[in-house]
């Protein structure tokens, strides 16, 4: 519908119909299309000069379809009506054709479906009803073949041309409804089963084949892996029976065993994104070969779904509370969806109310997460009302994100908006370059069979995405594809265009995953083994020394070191004391500044008023300006709580954890000077030990560059600690709790204001500035009630990041003296051993370290190959 064509005609033809003074903005689609059903479903019952009680009854059912459940849709019908019967609109032509104008043909098309299938309530069509919609539909530009199909589909007649059933179906597909409103999808879905019954039941009929996409780089990739991980193993046994002997460090034993395990762990995560109804669900279905998601015309997905290899197919639930229940294949279908009533309602309200976090589903046979790949099905983010901190942990740890939106129609404004947060939060907040693990998929290609309209949709497209401040890297993130059709295909083993374009889509992120995210991991994971290969010929080098003679503690040497580790284990409880003061006071210095930000607050609030807007009518459609108003309320309270964190928290934090990294830096410089000093005194090579350790630890899962950046020491004498830095750590860990459900919280409460609100007309200024006052009293209540629960949030996370600064730390300090007491074990060892016990142990730890020299020559050749 092209909303652009409501001319002022359009209004003043409405505002007679109904006898109230309307304005452009009470003219949504719903509204206009529910006027033109009116005019049309009138126009055939009084065509044949009288009204059967079998057409009173249709059109009752009929128009109640699109009447929503709240609001004041129904009155203003029965305005509708009145008004239509009343002026005979419905022998107007050129009144017709006015409120038609802003249709499109698959929108004309259903209204005439509603007239014939008026028409054959009675049980036949008449002919003066068939001549009054014949007329009227060559006005509107409908073809005679299409009405053909119409009235045999209502006549339940057989044998008619093919191909017009076929552009019937095609015009009359559910997706071409979605930006009218839900309800006009489900009652499109529901005309098509029943007009053409057997041909859409046959449109639909899937065979549950294996899919025909090969994912051959994935499975390489998994090969590779493999090669690491049998690596791994063959360390895992050198240094366990190296450690058996004293020869090594325990810690080196489980520092293997967390590599092996994150080799193990290791899968691509994809998520899918979009606003409810742009087939992500059918997406994933052809992505896995198999009908796996729930599909619907109206909105379905109701959480975060996780697609999963696993031995056996299982369902596994995760509610908020932290529990986890597994539950039948038969209750993932009615948990994973909304409900139909919300879908055709409010949606946000059932969203917000749910306590599921996320389902986790268990395949064996799905070919694309047998290799290696995860994926992530989001639930429509336009309706959610927590869609901020859903992307958010969405995209964590996430390899790529697949954004998709409809090709019948422009980008919302809400997807432009969505895109550029996706870009933001996968770029780290860079404006001005593209993302480059950010794919966007165009899907019903099939609803755009005009080659001219799909060049101009590819050039809107790529005008926006391509743009001065690009959102994608490059053409090989943007892909045109219907995913219905590519499903349909795969399922019958047929080829059709869809299908290429669905191939060159899979090739395309397989590629993406394999070379650019793959060939990283496979980099880092041998940078890992390389550190622990160096590590253990190190350590075994230093036992060799000791056997040979070359290291040697004297009694006095064996005291000092007995001394060093006293220290370090009490610096280590120093550095714990001081970030327990630290984040102390952090947390008291932000609750006094949340204080006097809330005292503020108010006043803030209440001038961003003005800057809510909707684009419903406060009299015809408040519950939607409601909700508006009540979304625009949480967007400017998340601002105001982003900018407070941004400012105040983060200076706060920042200024103590400065201070924290300099008592840090400090002790942890005396523990390397101490390492170094032993090293000078008795020939050994703690030192080079430990730096090895730390670059293990850096790379570890404990992210010490997010908290303290560690620079390995150099061979000039630079410092092994640079001075802390919070980097993004603190925005991400502080600030993930703007949702709170706040939105349900707000707009639960606002849905009772209605009740203050009754009849038709009035004042529509007044009514939009008493909705947003209304919204913003009951939304400011709501957040002082939940005030201390956000506040406590945010200490909470404040608390983390010093415990993970300390974590870090007391890793790298264990690290030290766990070095010291292996040197004197190995000593002990040594002076109890005879001359050939000596000779034995020499010749095993030339044997291991030759082992491990070759073992590094394979990473070597794994690396080059992947490379």
């Amino acid at each position: 519908m092209d909303t652009a064509k409501i001319n002022t005609e359009s209004v003043k033809l409405l505002s007679v119909i109904t006898g109230n003074k309307l304005s452009k903005k009470d003219i949504n689609p719903p509204v206009l299309f529910l006027a033109n059903l009116v005019i049309i479903l009138i126009g055939v019952i009084y065509a044949d000069g009288k009204v059967a009680e079998e057409e009173r009854a249709r059109l009752k059912i009929t128009l109640h379809k699109f009447i929503p459940p709240k609001g004041n849709i129904l009155e203003l019908t029965k305005l509708m009506i009145q008004g239509v019967s009343k002026q005979h609109l419905y022998k107007k032509i050129e009144a017709i054709l006015t409120l038609t104008s802003p249709l499109s043909l698959p929108e004309k098309l259903l209204l005439i479906c509603f007239g014939y299938e008026m028409s054959a309530a009675d049980g036949n069509i008449d002919a003066r009803e068939k001549k009054y919609l014949e007329i009227i539909s060559r006005k509107l530009g409908i073809k005679t073949k299409h009405l053909q199909v119409l009235e045999a589909g209502f006549t339940h007649q057989e044998n008619l041309a093919h191909k017009a059933m076929d552009e019937v179906a095609y015009l009359l597909n559910p997706a071409r409804f979605h930006q009218l409103d839900n309800i006009f999808v489900k009652a499109a879905s529901e005309m098509l089963n029943s007009l053409l019954p057997n041909y859409y039941q046959n449109q639909n009929k899937k065979n549950q084949l294996q899919q025909t996409v090969v994912y051959q780089k994935l499975k390489e990739f998994q090969q590779h892996k493999q090669k690491l991980q049998n690596i791994c193993s063959e360390i895992y046994q050198i240094v366990t029976v190296s450690t058996e002997r004293d020869l090594l460090p325990n810690t080196l034993i489980s520092e293997v065993g967390k590599v092996s395990e994150k080799i193990q762990s290791q899968k691509f995560r994809v998520a899918v994104v979009g606003e409810f109804s742009q087939g992500k669900s059918t997406l994933l279905n052809a992505l896995l070969g198999e009908e796996i998601q729930p599909v619907r015309e109206i909105p379905c997905s109701g959480t975060v779904t996780v697609l999963k290899y696993g031995e056996q197919k299982r369902v596994i639930c995760r509610y908020k509370n932290g529990n986890e229940i597994e539950i039948s294949l038969a209750e993932y279908q009615e948990k994973s969806t909304i409900s139909e009533s919300a879908a055709l309602g409010d949606m946000s309200q059932e969203l917000a109310r749910s306590d599921l976090e996320s389902i986790f589903f268990e395949h064996p046979d799905l070919e694309l997460c047998k290799s290696g790949v995860e994926i992530v099905d989001s639930p429509g983010l336009n309706e959610h009302p927590d869609r901020k901190i859903i992307t958010q942990k969405l995209i964590k740890d996430t390899d790529a994100v697949i954004f998709l939106t409809n090709a019948s129609r422009s980008l919302t404004q809400g997807e432009r908006e969505l895109l550029q947060t996706l870009k933001l939060q996968l770029n780290g907040n860079q404006i001005d370059l593209p993302t480059d693990n950010l794919f966007v998929l165009v899907n019903f290609l099939d609803l755009v069979r005009s080659e001219k309209e799909r060049q101009q949709i590819r050039k809107s497209l790529e005008n926006f995405v391509f743009g001065e401040k690009p959102i994608i890297a490059d053409e090989s993130r943007l892909h045109f594809i219907s995913a219905q059709a590519a499903l349909d295909a795969t399922l019958e083993d047929k080829e059709n265009e869809y299908l290429t374009y669905f191939y060159h889509f899979t090739k395309s992120i397989e590629n993406f995953l394999t070379v650019e995210r793959g060939v990283v991991a496979i980099q880092q994971f041998v940078t890992k083994i390389n550190n622990l290969i160096s590590e253990g010929i190190k350590g075994l080098e230093q036992a060799e020394k000791i056997l040979d003679g070359q290291v040697y503690l004297s009694e006095e040497a064996k005291q000092k070191i007995l001394e060093k580790i006293g220290k370090a284990s009490e610096g280590d409880v120093k550095i714990l004391s001081t970030t327990e003061k630290l984040k102390d006071k952090s947390i008291k210095k932000t609750a006094e500044a949340w204080d006097k930000w809330a005292e503020e607050l108010s006043d803030r609030l209440s001038e961003k008023i003005n800057e809510w807007d909707s684009e419903h009518s406060p009299l015809w459609d408040r519950e939607k300006v409601i909700k508006d108003y009540a979304e625009g309320f949480t967007s400017s309270l998340s601002v105001e709580l982003e900018n407070w964190g941004n400012t105040e928290v983060k200076k706060i934090v920042v200024n103590n954890l400065q201070i924290l990294s300099k008592e840090v830096c400090q002790s942890l410089e005396v523990v390397r000077m101490n390492l170094q000093e032993v090293d000078e005194q008795v020939n050994s090579n703690l030192n080079e030990q430990f730096n090895l350790a730390i670059a293990n630890i850096r790379a570890d899962e404990l992210d010490i560059n997010s908290v303290i950046k560690l620079e390995g020491y150099d061979d000039n004498g630079g410092g092994l600690w640079e001075v802390l830095q919070l980097g993004g750590l603190t925005a991400d860990a502080l600030f993930m709790f703007t949702g709170l459900g706040i939105l349900p919280i707000i707009a639960g409460g606002a849905v009772a204001l209605i009740s203050s609100f009754f009849g038709i007309g009035g004042d529509e200024e007044k009514a939009d500035t008493k909705i947003k006052q209304q919204v913003y009293h009951v939304g400011f209540q709501k957040f002082q009630e939940s005030s201390e629960e956000i506040l406590d949030k945010v200490c909470d996370n404040i608390a983390e990041v010093f415990y993970t600064q300390f974590k870090s730390v007391s890793t790298a300090i264990e690290q030290a003296i766990l070095l010291y007491e292996n040197l004197l074990e190995q000593q002990d060892k040594a002076h109890k051993e005879t001359q050939s016990q000596l000779k034995v142990e020499k010749a095993f730890i030339s044997a291991k370290q030759q082992q491990l020299t070759q073992i590094q020559k394979q990473l070597e050749i794994t690396l080059t190959q992947i490379s």
